[in-house]
């Protein structure tokens, strides 16, 4: 029993060496991800019920993390991990049942 007691005991030194990144170690953990913004505009939006829908497909891409759309001017923010292929958000917003028209500056 001793010898799980000081196997515990040696776990635990070495996760206090370790990188940090579960939140145990001494170390400091590795900077968080900065966040890439893309504007996208898109065509046929009325409601709520559109906002959730395109919200809702926009946020299965890998990397959304967030997702802004301002119904009035149709325009898209996407928050992500990392750069997002075209191809990818345009079949989401179809797959919502609406249009994208491109990519907006800002």
């Amino acid at each position: 029993m001793s010898e799980t007691a000081v196997t515990i005991e040696s776990a635990a030194a070495e996760a206090s060496s370790c990188c940090g990144s579960c939140g145990t170690g001494a170390a400091s953990a590795p900077a968080a991800e900065s966040t890439l913004t893309s504007a996208f505009q898109v065509k046929g939006m009325t409601c709520g019920h559109c906002v959730t829908s395109v919200t809702a497909e926009l946020k299965k891409l890998a990397g959304v993390e967030e997702v802004a759309v301002d119904l009035a001017s149709g325009k898209v923010t996407v928050g992500s991990t990392g750069p997002l292929v075209d191809a990818d958000v345009a079949a989401a917003v179809d797959e919502a049942g609406y249009e994208l028209v491109g990519r907006v500056q800002g």
